[in-house]
């Protein structure tokens, strides 16, 4: 008998990723929306490290954040399910990943990367993210991001606004994309992974990216989504490509990112069983037609497989990551607990001391 009724979300999705101006892909990304399930997710990672293996970093990661997830996926639907322990698990797992890498390879010490991923489940938005990776969320004309920003932009900005630097200084600022907190295989300084989810809506426009597409303005990125919102997911990616194609900076960064439209919502009639086991049933539909329902998924395959990297990559000496200890005390750091059976390299810095400044040129 069925007597449960259950508001069923469509999603519309794709990726994209560019090289920009960098002479190798260090992002890494991928998505999974598989019709028929009432979950999906997204995972993504910007690798540092240049000759030291950023883009082995990021596909570690993000393949080792990815399996996790998709080794849980049937405990996602589960109303019972804590999602925000899994994804904050799937970080840890990442990180001892990136541990293991490190210490069979000591020459590879100082990779690491960013993550972020996120788990849509009906009308719930989780998230788990290190570093500067941004999620924005679009709705009724506004954007903004959701996840904290672990870089040195927000304290130089915070400097800025109580008058300790100028404007045009914090700016241009030579600390603002540097890290303060990465996957990197020893104790992660900061991660973002709020217990209670962001509620979302049809209508919303969900964008999980990379750090690179922050060379857009968020009123730029906005713009680009009032205009575009009614369109398909697809169109949408190809406005912010076509945006970063046309400011044409010589040191514009790797970018990829996800967008995850979604659409206005379903009735479905659904048993007591399939209630009790979590599960619904999603129906997709193109975004500007409404004939007979069209998946529409555009996810990449996560080629990079731990056996993959086994074997040495010639890499660019370029852009490389380096770790900093820090000479100030203006900007505030969250105390790390040094975690036990991770690689000690000696004269290196550890713990809540070691920041992650990336290069923002080929140079």
């Amino acid at each position: 008998m069925v007597n449960v009724v259950h508001d069923a979300v469509r999603f519309d999705v794709a990726t994209a990723a560019t090289k920009g101006e960098r002479d190798y892909q260090e992002d890494s990304l991928i998505a999974s929306f598989p019709q028929g399930q009432e979950t999906g997710f997204a995972v993504l990672a910007d690798g540092m490290g240049g000759h030291m293996c950023g883009d082995v970093a990021s596909a570690l990661v993000m393949s080792e954040v990815f399996s996790q997830i998709k080794m849980n996926e049937m405990l996602l639907g589960k109303r019972i399910t804590d999602i925000s322990s899994i994804l904050h698990m799937t970080a840890t797992a990442a990180n001892d990943r990136i541990s293991q890498y490190v210490k069979e390879r000591p020459d590879s010490y100082g990779m690491g990367a960013t993550l972020l991923a996120t788990v849509i489940r009906g009308d719930e938005l989780y998230w788990v993210s290190v570093g500067d990776s941004p999620l924005y969320l679009y709705r009724d004309g506004v954007l903004t991001q959701l996840n904290q920003d672990h870089s040195m932009a927000p304290q130089i900005d915070m400097m800025v606004k109580v008058g300790a630097m100028s404007e045009e200084v914090g700016r241009d600022h030579p600390d603002r994309n540097t890290l303060t907190s990465a996957i990197a295989g020893h104790a992660i300084a900061k991660i973002d992974c709020p217990d209670t989810p962001k509620t979302v809506q049809a209508g919303d426009i969900i964008i999980a990216a990379t750090d690179g597409l922050q060379f857009l303005s968020n009123d730029t990125i906005a713009a680009i989504l009032k205009e575009t919102h009614s369109k398909r997911s697809m169109d949408i990616s190809s406005a912010l490509l076509a945006a970063l194609d046309e400011l044409a900076d010589p040191d514009q960064d790797n970018t990829a990112f996800t967008v995850v439209k979604l659409g206005a919502s379903r009735h479905v009639a659904l048993s007591d069983t399939d209630h009790m086991e979590g599960s619904a049933l999603f129906q997709r539909h193109d975004a500007t037609s409404r004939k007979a329902p069209v998946l529409e998924t555009v996810a990449t395959n996560p080629a990079l497989k731990a056996t993959a990297v086994q074997d040495p990559i010639d890499i660019p000496k370029k852009r490389v990551i380096r770790l900093v200890t820090s000479q100030t005390l203006d900007f505030e750091q969250t105390e790390a607990p040094v975690e036990t059976g991770a690689p000690v390299t000696p004269n290196k810095p550890q713990g809540n001391t070691s920041w992650y400044r990336r290069r923002t040129s080929n140079d």
